[in-house]
């Protein structure tokens, strides 16, 4: 059974995942080697459990319970005691590999050693370890406390103990698991893709602004947030370095080709929200520009970037990434979709897809719009998805 966890980075999603397990009732101890993002997590998460106090979420006692099961330290060594640690700091390979080579030589040899990458190798990282069959991926979305989905991955090197242990500790934590074959962007990252990558190519052929297609996808699709707001959110240069890891992965894949645009707005230091300025301007007093709501185009625009991801999610489930089920969990627990994907396409008509994908490459030519094979083959055996 988990009941200490080792956390390594005190960011935002280390602290979101301390945080989960902590209110599981695992002891916790969150590593960093800069006092001062321990210090500045320890506040953050003092803040966090006062608002839920505030909201009767939970309770004063519940509070210090979770705060007493969290501690705060500075050298790896001192995460020797854990039955499990999460990695999750920044998306460089060599960097984790290093990590985990000095974590495994003070933790015991029943320790899981998992990272919390949205995009790396698993394998690559598990190369890394002595032991590598204790090494998984478990990756947790942003806001970790908030977001119901975990993605686990197991590398060809992980056991099937340390698959199993870590899945039921997840769930045990309250949270829904989706098992994903470790390819890149695994689930959600890869799916997500034509969200970012359709609309930044119809604005870029200048079809429509990007308050316009995001419009389009909020009033059309039902998404919370348009793909430019939404990049905005996570941040230019994030988002550009997950495409680009994506698209080098798979190697050279022209369906996950970056845009040219979101690499200029990075470069600019057009961040989004954190930089006060991405594709709308965030400063004080800052007016967001009006949509175009002609219907038949944002029908179209919808419908462009639906069947993108539509298709993109069957050819991951062509390619044996996830289970049917474990996809559509992923878009609608892992991001927020308004639908799951595979379900989405039974209701629009699997005919319809094929439809819209082949005129989408009778148009362009391009390899970017082929349709899926396990599309084309369900369309010609009458059969859905659910």
């Amino acid at each position: 059974m988990i009941e200490k966890v080792g956390i390594i980075g005190s960011g935002t999603m280390g602290s979101g995942i301390a945080q989960v397990a902590a209110t599981a009732g695992c002891t916790v101890k969150i590593f960093d080697t800069q006092k001062e993002a321990l210090e500045t997590a320890k506040a953050s998460l003092e803040k966090i459990l006062s608002r839920l106090v505030e909201k009767g979420r939970i309770d004063a006692n519940e509070k210090n319970s979770m705060q007493k099961n969290i501690q705060y330290v500075n050298s790896l060594k001192d995460l020797a005691d854990s039955h499990l640690t999460i990695e999750a700091i920044v998306e460089n390979l060599d960097i984790k590999k290093k990590v985990f080579q000095e974590l495994e030589s003070y933790v015991s040899k029943e320790c899981i050693i998992a990272s919390n990458t949205s995009s790396l190798s698993i394998a690559s990282i598990a190369s890394a370890l002595q032991l590598p069959e204790r090494c998984i991926g478990i990756h947790f979305f942003n806001p970790a406390p908030l977001m119901k989905l975990v993605e686990v991955i197991p590398a060809i090197q992980t056991s099937e103990a340390t698959l199993q242990s870590s899945v039921e500790t997840i769930k045990d934590w309250g949270k829904t698991v989706a098992i994903a074959i470790d390819t890149p962007g695994f689930i959600v990252n890869r799916v997500a893709r034509p969200f970012y990558g359709e609309a930044l190519r119809i604005y870029e052929e200048g079809i429509a602004d990007f308050a316009t297609i995001d419009w389009a996808m909020t009033s059309k699709g039902g998404f919370r947030m348009g793909p430019f707001e939404l990049m905005d959110f996570i941040g230019n240069d994030v988002n550009y370095t997950v495409t680009e890891t994506v698209f080098e992965a798979f190697y050279y894949d022209p369906r996950y080709k970056p845009a040219f645009t979101q690499k200029r707005y990075a470069e600019a230091g057009y961040l989004g929200r954190k930089s006060g300025k991405g594709y709308y301007n965030y400063t004080e007093g800052a007016e967001k520009p009006a949509p175009n709501k002609n219907e038949t185009l944002g029908q179209g625009i919808f419908d462009r970037v639906l069947v993108m991801l539509i298709n993109e999610a069957a050819d991951a489930l062509f390619w044996n990434i996830a289970s049917a089920e474990d996809i559509d969990n992923a878009m609608t627990k892992g991001v927020n979709y308004p639908k799951g994907l595979l379900a989405w396409a039974d209701e629009k008509g699997i005919d319809w897809c094929v439809q819209k994908m082949d005129e989408l490459y009778t148009e362009y030519h391009e390899d970017r719009y082929r349709c899926s094979p396990l599309l084309r083959k369900m369309a010609r055996e009458n059969k859905i998805f659910f």
